[in-house]
């Protein structure tokens, strides 16, 4: 496939993908997003499997239940019928039916408590993040608002630590071979690794140039990273600590906080990377964003 051809089909990905992160409670049609990006509907979803490993059916409803299940333990008034709408379900039918199947009870038990046994059965997952004796109570977020960030990324599926640092690895070639000096390591996070099979979940290793005319090699895509307000918490460990440190983020500091997370997906700002240090252990900020 010619490089040209290659970069129009993930840049198209990447706009629908961000499209529907940031439209996710309207009803999303498919067609007018064809007829927007001049493309044939069929090639549209032909090319954002091949990107993304799952279909755009799949992605929206995934972001979906996603919003759902933080807003239940974040929005302890809203109604579950207010919490579909918010979701972009039309009825509260077809919200508990999708929630059902994907998490394997209800909205309402989720709420009560059965989110903490779903997402201990993801955390066994990981041995490493049992292994974990880290404790995050003491740490108190700054709040912050972040720009919009240009990345060059590699995206895989799977949280795991021996692919992550393959992927990372090649990262580091591209950053030796076009001979950046100045530049982020960033892990975007696509899907919550607390509500998500590991197995499942997209992850994205990210280098951001602070200055782009440095970049010869232009071979890795590229997409923005959203900004805006972030709750940034900085934290050191080793490997394992971080997954379970985000389970603390998501099922502990945001329920008692009394703010909402958005759509967009955390990420985390590498000060030492364990993927690439022979002690496996990191520095990082982690980015959650938020709102009131």
């Amino acid at each position: 496939m010619k490089q040209e051809t290659l970069d129009k089909k993930i840049k198209i990905s990447n706009d629908l993908m961000f499209y529907f992160y940031t439209h996710i409670e309207t009803d999303i049609n498919i067609d007018e997003l064809a007829d927007h990006f001049k493309i044939n509907k069929f090639y549209m979803h032909q090319i954002f499997k091949e990107v993304f490993g799952r279909n755009i059916y799949e992605s929206i409803k995934s972001i979906r239940l996603q919003k759902a299940s933080n807003l239940l333990l974040t929005n302890k008034y809203s109604t579950i019928s207010k919490i579909a709408n918010e979701c972009g379900y039309s009825s509260q039918t077809s919200f508990i039916r999708a929630f059902k199947e994907r998490f394997s009870i209800t909205p309402n038990k989720w709420r009560k408590g059965g989110y903490k046994e779903y997402s201990h059965k993801i955390l066994l997952q990981s041995p490493n993040a049992q292994a974990s004796t880290a404790n995050f109570e003491l740490i108190q977020p700054q709040i912050v608002k972040m720009p919009q960030q240009t990345a060059y990324y590699i995206r895989h599926r799977g949280y795991g630590y021996d692919k992550s640092k393959l992927t990372w690895q090649k990262i580091q070639t591209w950053v030796y071979q076009n001979e950046l000096k100045d530049y982020k390591e960033m892990s975007l996070f696509h899907d919550n690794p607390t509500i998500t099979p590991l197995d499942e979940c997209h992850y994205v290793a990210c280098v951001v140039p602070n200055d782009e005319n440095e970049v010869k090699d232009q071979r890795l895509p590229k997409f923005n990273i959203s900004g805006g307000v972030y709750a940034k918490f900085d934290l050191e460990g080793k490997r394992g600590d971080l997954l379970k440190f985000i389970h603390w983020v998501y099922h502990e500091w945001l329920p008692k906080s009394e703010y909402q997370t958005t759509t967009k997906p955390p990420y985390a700002i590498y000060h030492k990377n364990h993927y690439l240090s022979e002690d496996e252990e990191f520095s990082i900020s982690f980015y959650l964003s938020i709102r009131l």
